[in-house]
């Protein structure tokens, strides 16, 4: 990673000492051997599983090795068709796993792409030009306008230079260098005024630079280990379902040691036994589970790329709905990335001299119809051209003379041009340069335009003064012509807030998230535009990276709630924030843009890049890619994760709930001493076919608008809660209830005596075919009652037409393997006639009545709101 040497505090002659270099740069010997010392100017890759890994990494769940027992056993016991199918299935479930694992790890091959493929440096007093791979420390790097710096390194001679290092500092504004020694011992990055950095633009001027990084040892190449040493957090419902899994393997390998103990006591023959165990292990494992989740997700992830939310990583769909905290970058992000003119004020009279001045004291160039040069001079051609429109015809018909090129000394810029044969010199500045050096003003004057200064530059604006000199001849202007001016007017520019900033901040609120802004702007500058948008309120905090840096974890820890701005911060600044937040329990966002955003967007819970500014190391660390940059979308995304995140519960529910039936069922006629109520096979039907479709029309719930003004769910609740789990098995005991009585009149016990059943051959397999049709039908009548917490007419009966659908499919296969004499046989089940089937129909839906009178009376005052105006109970 980044040496931690400092260069910045230290003269040329010391670091040219340090690398055998010197002003003619190194002699091929020394290149060699500064080679072998510091390697290539390259970015190391880390080697990442191939697919076969990763699909072979699937099978690792206890759940699934749970089912590969089984199937082991049903092959050992004469069952091929259980084995079959559970294979198949664990198969499938592989498959889809790997698929959505597989993803792109570009990050390193981004920032590579960001270094130069070439450099130009003095070796033994000659220029030439090197692949950037062979840049060592020592080198002499020659830097003009236009040039990717090759590497990290010490300015020794400077010519304003000016350098756009936004992809690290966040800043928008092009940093002007200087070759002088700066004496203090630590100092922000994007303060290190005479350092370039690998990876950074020349915008203006030109320098050289004694290299004193390359490849990993630069700041690009500390972002780079930063990256490869963040590990990706596991979303909430991964955590949840990685724990649900583990304890139900334990339940399930306990409960189905019972059952074989207890069936083995009762001088059951062991394979008996042993297919009684599996059947327990098949009941309670719900092997849909795995491929709803995907699917559930897959479909929020569809309806968020109609938002203009891509996701990259499926589980960040549900962990968006849980988010409570969002760090978010200001520049581009927060702000729209391009300084604007949002202030003006001229002389008496001067207001033309002011917009001429603007434009023709300025070196923005036009190519392609678009204004490229430094932001801060851009932005007055495009104030200008708007104003105005004729700033081509300006520039041709008055063209520069004579300058006087900025330099970071004098803060100055001159140049001269012709006006109907007289000659006028523009000057623009630091607003005290030029006032220290005009004729034209009383001191009551100078005093107002320097409060008035103040006061803009509290409020984030950059403020530059403009001034003039008239001549009677052309002459060539020299430093000492910058004086005796008159002063014309001055101009503040910022870089705006989007205009749904304000709102989407506002919103945030609302929906119980704290809005955080990083960036490596000037505290002064951030704290304005957290104000004007509603991220700092009174009695928050702006903190910088340095200050932060002072702050032990416990200073910290007390301060972060009231902390709102974050400024000048470095990567390291910004991975401990948002650490910080995620030890108090919370979920965090982290939205941004530039390379400096990588770690962090990697290390929070939910990374939010954006797509049209984004730099390509920001959206493959990020899980979510905004493509229209808007970071209003982030708030439609949070609530369609809330929504994905209720739906994913709500299957989760059904299925569970379904599934415990089962197991009581079984358990019943084991502990009983009665056959086996379904065979392994017609489980799997029902978890992976008749259960499938209700989960699925339950993952296709419309939007319920309401969930927005909901707060964010703990990190540490369990998507198995204890009001979730005691209605799994309350409606798991009321469906157990009813398949147990369907099993006993399929057996011929006396219940079916008493409700007059006669004419019919009872047995094993008509009480497995009785219990199963049951279960199967109830659990198709459940997938209504697990819609949401509302009874279904207030949800709307025809709100999702994929659950009517999905009950009409599941009863119809019923139908067809009992009644149809080659799947009944394959399925090992009996025709029933028409009485039984009443008596199906009537006991599958008994459980469903008493579940919906209970809603309706306990949800009765709740209300569903479908559509984002309005409340709907009905729709």
């Amino acid at each position: 990673m980044a040496s931690d040497k400092k260069f910045f505090n230290r003269a040329p002659e010391d670091i040219f000492l340090e690398f055998g270099s010197s002003a003619d740069g190194l002699s091929e010997d020394k290149v060699r051997e500064n080679r072998e010392k510091f390697g290539s100017n390259k970015l190391p890759e880390k080697k990442q599983k191939n697919i076969i890994q990763i699909f072979l990494d699937q099978f690792k769940d206890l759940l699934v090795i749970i089912l590969i027992i089984a199937a082991i056993i049903s092959m050992a016991t004469g069952n091929a068709d259980s084995t079959v199918i559970i294979i198949a299935v664990l198969i499938l479930n592989a498959i889809l796993g790997t698929v959505q694992n597989v993803k792109a790890r570009k990050s390193l091959e981004s920032l590579k792409k960001l270094s130069s493929p070439e450099a130009k440096v003095i070796r033994g007093g000659v220029q030439k030009i090197i692949p950037a791979e062979e840049l060592v420390p020592g080198d002499i790097a020659v830097l003009d306008a236009g040039d990717i710096i090759p590497g990290d390194g010490r300015i020794i001679e400077c010519h304003n230079l000016k350098t756009n290092e936004s992809s690290l500092t966040g800043e928008s504004v092009s940093s002007e260098k200087s070759d002088q020694i700066i004496n203090d011992e630590s100092v922000p990055l994007g303060d290190q005024d005479n350092m370039v950095f690998s990876g950074t633009l020349v915008t203006y001027g030109r320098a050289r630079a004694v290299i004193t990084g390359t490849g990993v040892n630069t700041e690009l190449g500390r972002i780079a280990t930063l990256m490869e040493d963040t590990s990706e957090r596991k979303t909430p419902l991964q955590v949840t379902m990685d724990n649900f899994s583990k304890k139900l393997s334990i339940a399930i390998m306990i409960i189905s040691v019972i059952v074989f103990g207890l069936s083995i006591f009762r001088n059951m023959p062991v394979l008996d036994a042993l297919l009684f165990a599996v059947a327990l292990a098949v009941a309670a494992i719900p092997e849909a589970l795995s491929s709803i989740i995907t699917i559930s997700l897959a479909i929020g992830t569809k309806r968020m790329a109609g938002q203009n939310a891509i996701i990259k990583d499926l589980n960040a769909v549900e962990g968006l709905g849980c988010v409570s905290v969002i760090c978010s970058d200001k520049t581009g992000t927060l702000t729209q990335n391009k300084m604007t003119v949002e202030y003006e004020e001229a002389v008496e009279g001067e207001e033309k001299a002011l917009s001429l001045a603007s434009i023709l004291c300025n070196d923005t160039a036009i190519v392609d119809g678009k204004t490229t040069g430094d932001p801060t001079e851009t932005a007055f051609v495009d104030y200008y051209m708007k104003k105005y429109g004729d700033y081509e015809d300006i520039k041709s018909s008055h063209p520069r003379l004579s300058e006087v090129p900025f330099d970071s000394d004098r803060k100055l810029m001159s140049t001269l041009h012709e006006f109907d044969g007289r000659y006028v010199m523009f000057t623009k500045g630091a607003i005290d340069v030029i006032l220290g050096r005009s004729i034209n003003l009383t001191k009551e004057q100078k005093k107002r335009i320097a409060e008035k200064n103040y006061e803009l530059s509290s409020n984030g604006l950059r403020v530059l003064a403009f001034a003039m000199k008239a001549y009677d001849d052309d002459v060539d202007l020299t430093y000492d012509d910058e004086n005796d001016l008159k002063y014309i007017g001055l101009m503040a520019e910022v870089d705006p807030p989007r205009e749904e900033s304000k709102q989407a901040v506002f919103d945030c609120k609302e929906a119980g998230i704290k809005p955080i802004m990083i960036t490596g702007d000037h505290k002064v500058t951030a704290s304005a535009i957290a104000r004007r948008i509603g991220i700092m309120e009174d009695g928050d905090l702006a903190v910088t990276g340095a200050e932060l840096d002072q702050m032990s974890d416990d200073e910290l820890r007390e301060k972060l709630p009231t902390i709102s701005v974050y400024a000048r911060v470095s990567p390291d600044n910004k991975i401990r924030i948002v650490k910080a937040w995620q030890d108090e329990g919370q979920i965090v966002s982290m939205t941004g843009d530039g390379v400096n955003d990588g770690p962090a967007l990697k290390s929070a819970d939910i990374g939010v890049a954006m797509g049209i500014t984004g730099t390509e190391v920001a959206k493959d660390s990020a899980s979510m890619i905004l493509t229209d940059d808007n970071f209003a979308t982030i708030i439609k995304a949070v609530l369609n994760g809330r929504n994905v995140y209720e739906n994913i519960k709500n299957a989760i529910t059904y299925l569970l709930s379904g599934n415990a039936a089962a197991i009581v069922a079984v358990l019943f006629a084991s502990i009983a001493g009665l056959s086996m109520p379904f065979t392994a096979v017609q489980l799997l039907f029902i978890n992976l076919i008749t259960d499938s479709l209700p989960a699925l029309a339950i993952s296709m719930e419309p939007l319920n608008y309401a969930l927005i003004d909901e707060k964010p769910r703990a990190r540490s609740e369990s998507v198995l809660n204890r009001p979730t789990v005691k209605s799994i098995c309350l409606t798991g005991l009321l469906i157990s209830i009813v398949t147990i009585i369907a099993f006993l009149i399929g057996l011929g016990t006396p219940i079916a005596g008493m409700l007059g059943i006669s004419g019919v051959k009872f047995g094993p397999v008509a009480g497995s075919t009785m219990a199963f049709s049951t279960l199967c039908l109830a659990r198709l009548w459940h997938g209504f009652n697990c819609r949401g917490k509302e009874g279904i007419f207030k949800l709307g009966l025809f709100s999702n037409i994929y659950s009517i659908g999905a009950f009409v499919l599941g009863a119809a296969l019923l139908h067809v393997i009992i009644m149809m004499p080659f799947f009944s046989e394959a399925f090992g089940v009996a025709m029933l006639n028409r009485h039984l089937l009443i008596y199906v129909w009537i006991l599958s839906f008994i459980p469903t009545l008493i579940i919906q009178i209970y809603k309706g009376i306990k949800y009765r005052n709740n209300t569903v709101r479908k559509s984002d105006n309005s409340e709907n109970s009905d729709n």
